[in-house]
């Protein structure tokens, strides 16, 4: 499902070249659910944008299903993970002057779905991820943990191969973040979709079937 060769990326901070990736080859498998883990400014983040096409490397290849997702051009790239990819963030990134069903729905009508059924999706993974009764609140009525759950199935009304979940309990408290991360679980189990989470939490590891240490721009272990 997803490949990297070599993977590499250097920034220049005021002058000073800052290697972020130091040559990363990992391989992640269809349905996996997989953690990359390390303390702030290991690289992880990085990866995730490299590896979901947020961020262009420097060197190296990203291949996901047979794609060399480096080599696409900004508008393939858009398509190409707009069908293929969801995302989950730490804060949520909800619009606010849309109530939940809103928020959801808009990446089907920005894919060119018509509003109907764009709105019967966005209403079905509402129901499956448990917020059937808050689908017309506006973020600033849901919790942590409802707007977290609305995310979550923003990133999946699309049906996408791959979802990518960058510190998505780090804005919340234990029990919230830990009953998050057991219907990311459940989702994956279900649907079988691949989940790569990037965290900084240990705790999150034990929901994953396999764990990806990162330290200064390196990959330093890997277990299962």
């Amino acid at each position: 499902m997803i490949k990297t060769v070599n993977l590499k990326k250097t920034y220049k901070n005021e002058g000073v070249e800052v290697h972020a990736l130091k040559g990363i080859n990992l391989e992640i498998f269809e349905g996996e659910m997989v953690s990359i883990l390390g303390p702030s400014g290991s690289g992880k983040s990085t990866l995730l944008n490299c590896l979901s096409g947020i961020d262009k490397p420097t060197d190296g290849q990203v291949i996901i299903n047979g794609t060399d997702i480096t080599k696409l051009k900004d508008d393939d790239l858009t398509t190409f993970r707009a069908k293929n990819m969801g995302f989950i963030f730490q804060f949520f990134n909800l619009i606010p002057v849309l109530n939940a069903v809103e928020n959801v729905e808009l990446p089907l009508l920005i894919q060119g779905y018509n509003e109907k059924r764009a709105r019967k999706a966005a209403e079905e993974i509402l129901i499956e991820v448990g917020l059937k009764d808050r689908m017309k609140n506006f973020p600033n009525m849901l919790s942590g943990g409802e707007a977290q759950r609305v995310a979550i199935a923003r990133a999946l009304v699309t049906r996408p191969k791959i979802v990518w979940a960058d510190e998505p309990t780090g804005a919340l408290d234990t029990k919230t973040g830990m009953s998050i991360m057991n219907l990311i679980k459940n989702l994956n189990e279900k649907n079988n979709q691949t989940f790569v989470i990037v965290t900084h939490d240990p705790r999150i590891t034990e929901y994953t079937e396999r764990t990806l240490e990162m330290d200064s721009g390196l990959l330093v272990e890997k277990k299962r």
